[in-house]
C-alpha cells in the first residue's frame, strides 16, 4: 500500500518546506548521469551562476551550495535579507545570514526587466531560475512574465545556459504526480499550474541550452547527493539535492539532460550521484 503526502507536493509548487515522503512506481531506466559525466577543464573551473528568486527555499541552496564550491553568484531576490544558510545543507549554520565576498545579491522583482537587466551587468556564464511564491502575492503571470525577461536579457548578453526549476506534474508530466495531487492540480492550484506550463513553453522555445528540472515533493533534508531521474511516479526529494543537479546543469558542458525536462526524486529511476573524487575536482 502506497502512503503519500499531498502537502510535499504543494510544497513544490508553492516553494514552501515540506516533509513529504512518496512512494514510486512505474520507472523506466534513462541514460545514466555517471557514465557520462567528464572531467574536462572547462566544466570544472570556477563559474559566475545568477540565480533567480535567490532567497527562496530551493534558490538558496543554490546560491549555498554555488559558493561553497568556490563560484561566484548574482542573485535577484524582492527580499535579500530573507537569503539565509539553508536547513539542508547549512548544517549547525543554518538560519544565518549569507555572506561571502563572492556574492552579490540584488533587490529586485523578476517581472521588471531593468532589476534583471542588472544581473547581466556582471558576465554570467549560466542562470538557475527557481522562482516561487503565493500567486495572491505574485501575481497569475509572475513565472511567466520573469523567466521571458531572463530569457531575453541572456540573449541581449550571449548567455546560453539555464536550469529551470518547475514541478513534478508540469508540462507532459501530469502522470507522474499522485492521483490526489492531479486534483489539487485541477482546482486550487490551478493558477500556478498554467504559469508553469507557460514557463515551460517559453524555455522550450527560447533556443537556449535548458533543463526544465521537475522535482517531486520537496523536503528541506540534508543533501544525500544522489538523485533519481524517473519516469514512473515521483517520490519526494531533498531541495539540497535539487540545487546540486540544477548548478551541474548550468556548469557542466556535457550535462546530458540539455534540452530536457527531467523529473527527479529520491526514490525510484535512475541514480545519479555527484562524483566527488579529487580527479572530477582537478587535483589528481
Amino acid at each position: 500500500m502506497k502512503i503519500f503526502s499531498v502537502l510535499g507536493f504543494l510544497g513544490t509548487a508553492t516553494a514552501f518546506a515540506t516533509r513529504s515522503g512518496l512512494g514510486s512506481s512505474g520507472q523506466k531506466s534513462l541514460p545514466s548521469l555517471n557514465s557520462r559525466r567528464t572531467s574536462s577543464s572547462t566544466s570544472l573551473c570556477m563559474k559566475t551562476i545568477a540565480v533567480f528568486g535567490a532567497s527562496g527555499l530551493t534558490a538558496a541552496e543554490c546560491v549555498y551550495q554555488a559558493l561553497k564550491d568556490g563560484d561566484k553568484v548574482v542573485g535577484l531576490t524582492r527580499n535579500p535579507s530573507k537569503l539565509v544558510v539553508p536547513k539542508g545543507s547549512g548544517g549547525a549554520d543554518a538560519d544565518k545570514p549569507i555572506s561571502d565576498p563572492n556574492l552579490t545579491l540584488i533587490a529586485g522583482d523578476v517581472k521588471n526587466p531593468s532589476d534583471v537587466a542588472k544581473v547581466f551587468e556582471t558576465p554570467i556564464d549560466g542562470v538557475i531560475v527557481a522562482l516561487g511564491g503565493k500567486t495572491s502575492d505574485v501575481g497569475d503571470t509572475m513565472l511567466t512574465d520573469g523567466t521571458n525577461n531572463i530569457i531575453a536579457a541572456m540573449k541581449e548578453k550571449g548567455v546560453k545556459r539555464i536550469a529551470v526549476v518547475t514541478s513534478i506534474g508540469a508540462g507532459d508530466s501530469k502522470d507522474q504526480a499522485p492521483f490526489a495531487f492531479k486534483l489539487l492540480m485541477m482546482t486550487v492550484m490551478k493558477k500556478i499550474f498554467n504559469d508553469k506550463n507557460n514557463q515551460e513553453k517559453a524555455v522550450e522555445s527560447s533556443g537556449l541550452e535548458y533543463c526544465i528540472v521537475r522535482p517531486g515533493g520537496l523536503t528541506v533534508d540534508p543533501p544525500t547527493g544522489v538523485i533519481n531521474v524517473i519516469e514512473g511516479e515521483a517520490g519526494s526529494i531533498p531541495r539540497a539535492d535539487v540545487a546540486q543537479f540544477c548548478l551541474e546543469a548550468v556548469k557542466d558542458d556535457n550535462f546530458p539532460y540539455i534540452g530536457k525536462c527531467p523529473c527527479i526524486s529520491s526514490v525510484g529511476g535512475t541514480s545519479w550521484t555527484k562524483d566527488r573524487s579529487k580527479a572530477a575536482r582537478g587535483e589528481a
